[in-house]
């Protein structure tokens, strides 16, 4: 498949900091690619270069091969929403959206204004102000800034912060409609469950290495078997020291361990049976919670595997 975005051996240095470092990624056209990675980590950084707000010390950026220090770099064909938010408070939805979509040039788009305000239930907030919207309802006007000119590419960096349920599930079912309407999407978030159930390929940064590149499967995979999901009733009693698991991440309502290489899962279970009642036990692949936690948490600074 073509790529949408292509990063080669970049790296990008602020001062003697260096917050990218010899980075190469390919976006597939055409796929939901999620960027995960802890604070600081150079993930915004990489998108910026890749929106051309920061140009990299050395290596190349390409979007839709094209190189984006030069003039013909495709910045209309890419949409951006921020993590920071921003609209001006004091103009009317319509006249905001109407400006982004100008910005990006295209024009008269009162038709696709009034089809983007419809689809995300704004339809009669259209006149009002957008200091008069709740939260959510900004965040959604927004995400229509970054998509109203139609572009191939939309990056979108943390989208779903501040949503209820019900808006992040329109949200979701909206991203998935542009992707299957031919838009690549790379979608940045924190959220590891969000990554898990939408994208089709994932990368990790961290300290400004990349150190996971692939399907959710891939990833798995390359990290094996080694946990157990369980639901145990403890009554007051704790999964800590338990012979042969070298990790417990406890989630309230089940808990995974991370076992040791060679451990017996059914010496495990009978400790576990010593505990408490045993509702669930199942030896599965580590989450992608659990992964990002292994590289980026403060216990274990794992090698790359993917």
């Amino acid at each position: 498949m073509a790529a949408a975005v292509e990063l080669t051996n970049v790296t990008k240095r602020f001062g003697t900091h260096v917050a990218v470092d010899n980075l190469t990624l390919c976006v597939p056209t055409g796929s939901v690619y999620g960027f995960i990675g802890p604070n600081g980590s150079g993930k915004t950084t990489t998108l910026r270069m890749i929106m051309r707000n920061f140009y990299p010390n050395a290596g190349a950026v390409r979007v839709f091969g094209e190189d984006v220090i030069g003039k013909g770099a495709a910045a209309e064909r890419v949409g951006y929403l921020p993590e920071e938010r921003g609209l001006y408070k004091t103009m009317k939805v319509r006249d905001t959206l109407r400006f982004y979509a100008e910005l990006k040039g295209y024009r008269n788009p009162r038709r696709e204004i009034d089809r983007w305000l419809e689809r995300v239930d704004l339809a009669e907030w259209g006149n009002k102000k957008v200091e008069a919207l709740s939260k959510g309802m900004a965040q959604k006007v927004q995400f229509i800034a970054a998509v109203i000119a139609k572009p191939d590419l939309i990056i979108l960096d943390e989208p779903f912060t501040g949503l209820d349920p019900v808006n992040a599930n329109l949200l979701r079912d909206v991203i998935l409609e542009l992707r299957r309407d031919g838009a690549t999407v790379i979608l940045s978030t924190h959220d590891m469950s969000v990554a898990e159930k939408m994208c089709d390929a994932i990368f990790m940064i961290c300290n400004g290495r990349k150190v996971l590149d692939g399907s959710l499967a891939e990833i798995q995979a390359a990290y094996g078997t080694d946990t157990l999901r369980v639901r145990v009733e403890l009554n007051g009693k704790t999964l800590e020291g338990l012979p042969g698991v070298v990790g417990v991440s406890d989630f309230g309502q089940y808990q995974e361990l991370r076992v040791e290489q060679g451990a017996d899962t059914q010496d495990i279970l009978r400790k576990l049976l010593e505990r408490g009642r045993v509702d669930h036990f199942e030896r599965t692949h580590p989450s992608l919670h659990d992964v990002f936690v292994r590289i980026a948490g403060p216990e274990s600074q794992e090698t790359q595997h993917a």
